[in-house]
């Protein structure tokens, strides 16, 4: 199945789940994570229920805290 992840064409097995996708594509510190899926952020708890489907857009986001001294 062909799907696009951080504007990139992926081919993944028909059935994924985000967590599978997570795991398939060796994201570094998954917990840190937030997954937007067609536009949508996705609530983690839902990420081993949630399949992707054919054409979908995943983006994988990284927030980065920093600030002052």
């Amino acid at each position: 199945m062909n799907i696009t992840v951080n504007g990139k064409p992926v081919q993944v097995r028909d059935g994924s789940t985000v967590l599978e996708l997570l795991e398939e594509l060796k994201v570094r510190t998954p917990e840190y994570v937030s997954v937007e899926l067609n536009g949508e952020i996705l609530d983690r708890t839902g990420f081993a229920d949630t399949v992707v489907a054919e054409g979908d857009t995943v983006e994988f986001l990284y927030y980065m805290g920093g600030g002052q001294r």
